[in-house]
């Protein structure tokens, strides 16, 4: 298990903990009072940590890399799933995956940014930054999935749009327009979950839906910490403070009604049980595509031309 620094305290009780264990398992000594003592404490510590996080500490814990990416939780989810390739132009993005799958015997098309869980697969994914033929499959399969009625479900996870030259060559700021501009039109259920970094118009080319859902410990923004901190400081030093200043963590999203909804994640983030964190999940997709299909194509876009037009604040 990875620790983050402002789990420390965790870390040591866990240390303590492990030794009491093996002094269990090796010696004549009865240690089960002793540990049954340190896990109520380890418990409490959690608790006291995991309840007051302020948004940096939100970041870290969206970016830790034992997190479930899309992929697994499409494989816990779907009984089956047939990943589709290619933009039918450029190429296949390997940043953006998508497909259908079986989700108790009901077919779903599911989207998302596949970072990768080691350096290899990271690289191989561009570290969950699309190009523009990533949004451009994207906007494939979900047309698809609208020809056969199909509801769509993106997972958004992405440092951002892949910001490189040949991206831009490509079009990359088209891309995502394009999708913002078909999405709202999608006559299917489309839900958003940000289940971990939700950054700019990389996350925001495949986040319009019905609901726009985030995770506990994700953020969701218009830009990074870092790269704010850049911006105004010169230097990434002030990226906690401009954390905190952003306002991108799910709570604040939710007051300022830019989101639909929190999804709560298990004691320590979702890296610390993705088994549970898969069940929360898929009993938050049941539960929205329920209250979804009630609604008239007519009336899911109209609703989303409506939510989308009165975010903000603004006089004239």
């Amino acid at each position: 298990m990875t620790y983050l620094d402002f789990e420390k305290p965790i870390e040591d009780l866990q240390e303590q903990l492990d030794k009491l264990r093996k002094i269990g398992e090796n010696g004549k000594v009865n240690m089960a009072s002793a540990i049954k003592e340190l896990e109520d404490k380890m418990l409490e510590t959690r608790k006291g940590i995991y309840s007051h996080l302020n948004g940096w500490q939100r970041v870290q814990l969206s970016r830790h890399p034992e997190r479930p990416y899309t992929l697994y939780y499409i494989s816990q989810l779907c009984s089956k799933f047939i990943e589709l390739h290619g933009d039918r132009t450029m190429g296949d993005d390997k940043a953006m995956v998508g497909g259908i799958g079986t989700l108790d015997n009901e077919s779903i098309l599911f989207i998302g940014q596949q970072k990768g869980i080691n350096t290899k697969q990271r690289q191989y994914r561009n570290f969950g930054m699309a190009n523009p033929e990533g949004y451009r499959k994207a906007l494939r399969l979900m047309k698809l999935a609208e020809k056969f009625n199909i509801p769509i479900v993106t997972l958004i996870d992405t440092p951002g749009a892949f910001p490189g030259l040949e991206a831009e060559e490509r079009g990359q700021a088209e891309a995502i327009a394009r999708n913002l501009y078909e999405m709202t039109l999608l006559k299917v259920p489309v839900i958003c979950i940000i289940i971990g970094e939700g950054a700019s118009g990389g996350a925001l080319g495949i986040g319009i839906g019905d609901r726009v859902l985030m995770m506990e410990n994700t953020w969701y923004s218009v830009i990074s910490p870092e790269s704010c901190s850049s911006i105004l400081w010169h230097n990434w030093n002030f990226k906690e403070q401009a954390a905190e200043e952003l306002k991108l963590d799910a709570k604040s999203m939710f007051d300022f009604k830019l989101i639909d909804g929190v999804i709560k994640e298990p004691l320590g983030g979702a890296h610390n049980n993705p088994e549970e964190m898969a069940k929360i999940l898929k009993r938050e997709i049941k539960k929205h595509l329920i209250d979804l299909k009630d609604f008239t194509p007519k009336e899911r876009i109209d609703n989303r031309i409506k939510k989308f037009s009165a975010m903000g604040f603004f006089e004239e």
